[in-house]
């Protein structure tokens, strides 16, 4: 597809436009496909980045060269999460004042030279720098991908697309599960090799997707704000004719207008008052991406320590535990997405996770009588994890589609970066439980996690936003909005 050449930005005129309704009336075509590919690829990145940085550790610590203690690797993995938090504050503004298109390029190229240079690594320090790096390149990916994503799929279909993208981090955990059985195989790979080469995968992947996404433009409705209507009409005009041409039959207009001042940035000081103006949606926002951060980083990041030292896994045998754990995280969105359409946003998001800290609840009281094995623990894990990962992916998707666009990759960066920092106490807190090797103590996080998931779906379903099937301009009125 041609691109229109970039133009200056027209400012201080008031314009009417029908580009979001001509992109939401679209029927699903190869174009979306594209768009979920070459964009949603960020978190299966993320979820090989998160397993293999897990499984990875008994190698990092028997390396020849970097011969890293458990304080080290643990230094190492608070490396890649502020990295992550800085990184998706920072592209967060950018991609709002700069344009989705060129920050999920530099984000990709950030992310794609750092965990190759994690791979050529020599030493604590510049292992930690790389890693801090490829947080931040994934941080910004999150930021820059959710905004675009949210922008270019219709309206009847952002919950169900928005769900299963967030939930393909966790084809990421396979393929870094897999990978790990791989690499750590002695027959195949020296003990200073073999997790250089899995590093080398994920950069590898991030060439394979820096070629797909030359393919996708900017977003129109980014363009419309930000004085480059004519640049926007271009691209919708152009994204319709390739339907078309596929043997699509479009639905003719005319079509609802908004009526837009343009300008070339949205000020500073209106974006805090846009947030402060929707501070009910934010406490929303902020108690499911708090609750389903630490909740899952409580459990996952300290899914292979409950193995080893209660159930004698052995540390190369973890892998084949995560894979079933990570096909229950996949599936939940994939069968459950189509409901946040249909049924709503607020009633499943409200189910998802009250039912997620329920059957936590359960399966934490099992552990505590000792009434479950390696093998039903991790089944009843997939049952947990089954609505959790619907439900985690929800709070992205909130937090994506509730602001207005002026501030959405910003809001989208604060509420992730809050949500991990909430997150980063999780695996404290459970390591420190696990070390007094009590089950007592341990069903109690369990049940701490379930209260705050609890919590949080109440509070969406009282206060959340009903979403669903409609325009993001509807859910949100853009800044630039003139009556």
């Amino acid at each position: 597809m041609t691109h229109p050449t970039a133009t200056r930005p027209a400012v201080g005129g008031v314009i009417e436009t029908d580009v979001s309704a001509r992109l939401d009336r679209l029927p699903w075509g190869r174009f979306h496909t594209l768009v979920v590919l070459a964009l949603g690829i960020t978190w299966v990145l993320d979820g090989l980045e998160v397993t293999l940085a897990g499984a990875l550790a008994g190698a990092l610590k028997a390396s020849p060269t970097l011969q890293f203690s458990n304080a080290e690797i643990g230094l190492a993995t608070s490396s890649y999460l502020a990295g992550a938090v800085l990184g998706a504050v920072g592209f967060g503004w950018l991609t709002d004042r700069l344009g989705r298109k060129k920050l999920f390029f530099i984000t990709l190229a950030v992310y794609l030279a750092a965990t190759a240079a994690t791979g050529l690594s020599w030493n604590l320090w510049s292992f930690c720098l790389f890693r801090f790096l490829t947080g931040a390149g994934i941080g910004g990916e999150y930021t820059a991908i959710n905004s675009t994503i949210q922008e270019l799929i219709p309206a009847r279909a952002r919950g169900w697309t928005d769900l299963v993208i967030n939930g393909s981090f966790w084809l990421g955990a396979v393929l870094g599960a897999g990978t790990s059985l791989v690499v750590l195989d002695p027959a195949l790979f020296g003990p200073d090799t073999g997790w250089r080469v899995a590093f080398g995968l994920g950069a590898f992947l991030g060439l394979v997707i820096l070629f797909l996404r030359t393919w996708i433009p900017e977003s129109p409705r980014w363009l419309m704000t930000h004085g480059r209507h004519e640049e926007a009409e271009a691209l919708v005009a152009g994204i319709e004719a390739r339907f078309r041409a596929e043997g699509h039959t479009l639905t003719e207009g005319p079509f609802p207008k908004a009526r837009l001042r343009q300008r070339s940035h949205t000020p500073l000081a209106e974006v805090l008052a846009a947030l402060k103006a929707y501070r009910q949606r934010a406490w929303v926002g902020l108690a499911l991406m708090s609750a389903q951060a630490f909740f899952y980083n409580a459990i996952f990041f300290t899914y292979a320590l409950i193995l080893i030292d209660f159930y004698k896994v052995p540390a190369d045998g973890v892998g084949w535990y995560i894979l079933p754990f990570a096909a229950g995280n996949f599936f939940g969105p994939v069968l459950l997405g189509r409901l946040f359409d249909t049924l709503g946003r607020k009633p499943m998001i409200a189910a998802t996770y009250g039912m997620s800290g329920v059957l936590l609840a359960l399966s934490g009281w099992a552990f505590q009588q000792e009434i479950v094995t390696a093998t039903t623990l991790t089944v009843c894990w997939m049952a947990v994890f089954f609505f959790a990962s619907a439900a985690a992916s929800s709070a992205y998707l909130t937090v994506s589609e509730v602001f207005p666009l002026e501030i959405r990759a910003l809001a989208i960066a604060l509420f992730y970066a809050v949500g991990t920092s909430v997150g980063a106490v999780g695996p404290a807190l459970f390591g420190v439980l696990i070390e007094g090797h009590s089950r007592n103590a341990i069903f109690g996080g369990y049940l701490l996690a379930s209260v705050l998931m609890i919590a949080a779906g109440i509070v969406a379903g009282i206060w959340g936003v009903a979403a669903e099937r409609k325009s993001l301009e509807d859910v949100a009125k853009p800044l630039a909005a003139e009556e």
